[in-house]
């Protein structure tokens, strides 16, 4: 057994693996029992007579982080190498055939024996580059990285820095402005007291669209910059004092910028990639680099407690925030265009991930490291 070590890249593994389900079965609607199946012919998953090259390397892609985020937790928890390469192989492949045989009950889901193995693959081919980092000492002089960098039970925390850019990549009401949950919220809850009696009058309140009126000039540069100074605090939280919260800082900051961009470019094309740089947007980076400087400065203890403020800040005017056109737009070319298999990655990201943060700050305030 080797040293047991508390690792970000579990949380990762768990997160990945439940955004790789949740791709799979979006969007979990028609559910049915296919005519004229039994079990036992719904288990024997069959191969399918067309060739879609995209597809397959999609399938192998897929699970290629999981399997190498699952393999480098193994190793950080203490397994031996040979089952930390049985589990980083086996347990993605059979979540991949559970989830095939799943898609049998969701119309317009074609199960297939050729995802389960390209998806195996792709886990395996994961697996073998965390052993080829390990051997060349990478994932040790990681270790060592975060040793210097960051304060002890820091695994939390580095997970949801590492997601945060993948949330930037759905669409938000404002630049940064993760966390617009509750028009979904409504509608989950409104679609299961549909149908319940005595919950008439609740159920008319939910369907009922709130008057929501667009935010004012301020409260759209506050949203922006308590949105790209959350992930900020949230590094001050377990970050050392000193330099390398400025580097942290700055990281973030251009992560925030680049993570926009993409997002542009990959709805509207490279013409329109700086189209969300407006004045607003400008004076919300200038704010927030200038917060996060003097945030440096702050305790980790203190650090926290900031961080709680500037999310709940965060949620509180992304709640107040309408869904303009061009959000509108966005999504739709998320839920309907060609952005549709990485729907449900950066969806949840983008909804849950300050919440998350929450919870983890919450969780932290009373650590007495």
């Amino acid at each position: 057994m080797t040293p047991r070590h508390r690792s970000s890249a579990t949380p990762l593994a768990m997160a990945m693996a439940a955004l790789v389900l949740y791709a799979s079965l979006y969007p979990f609607s028609g559910w049915r029992w296919p005519a004229g199946a039994d079990l036992g012919t719904l288990m024997r998953l069959p191969w399918p007579p067309w060739v879609d090259r995209l597809d397959e390397l999609f399938n192998l892609l897929g699970y290629l982080p999981l399997g190498l985020l699952a393999m480098v937790a193994a190793r950080r928890s203490g397994l031996r190498l040979g089952l930390s390469l049985v589990l980083s192989i086996l347990a993605p492949a059979l979540m991949s055939y559970g989830t095939e045989v799943t898609q049998s009950f969701l119309p317009g889901r074609h199960p297939s024996l050729k995802d389960v193995l390209m998806n195996s693959l792709g886990a395996a081919c994961g697996a073998t580059i965390a052993l080829l980092l390990q051997s060349f000492g990478l994932v040790g002089r990681w270790h060592g990285v975060r040793e210097r960098w960051f304060r002890r039970r820091s695994a939390g925390a580095l997970a949801l820095l590492a997601l945060w850019p993948v949330g930037l990549l759905f669409p938000a009401p404002a630049p940064w402005g993760l966390g617009q949950f509750g028009d979904r919220l409504r509608e989950l809850v409104s679609d299961v007291l549909a149908d319940v009696p005595w919950a008439e009058g609740l159920y008319l309140a939910l369907i009922t669209a709130p008057d929501v009126q667009p935010l004012g000039r301020l409260a759209e540069v506050w949203l922006s910059t308590l949105g790209l100074l959350a992930p900020c605090m949230l590094a001050f939280a377990v970050a050392v004092s000193g330099w390398r919260r400025l580097a942290l800082a700055a990281g973030a900051l251009a992560l925030g910028v680049g993570g926009m961009s993409l997002s542009t470019l990959l709805n509207f094309g490279p013409q329109h990639a700086w189209s969300w740089m407006t004045p607003s947007t400008t004076v919300s980076l200038g704010m927030a680099a200038g917060m996060a400087l003097v945030a440096s400065l702050a305790s980790n203890r203190l650090a926290v407690g900031i961080g709680l403020v500037v999310i709940t800040g965060l949620v509180a005017l992304v709640a107040q925030a309408p869904a303009d056109p061009y959000f509108a737009d966005n999504l739709q070319a998320w839920e309907q265009g060609r952005f549709v298999r990485f729907h449900g990655l950066a969806q949840w990201v983008g909804w849950l991930w300050p919440y998350a943060a929450l919870v983890w700050l919450l969780t932290r305030l009373g650590n007495r490291d």
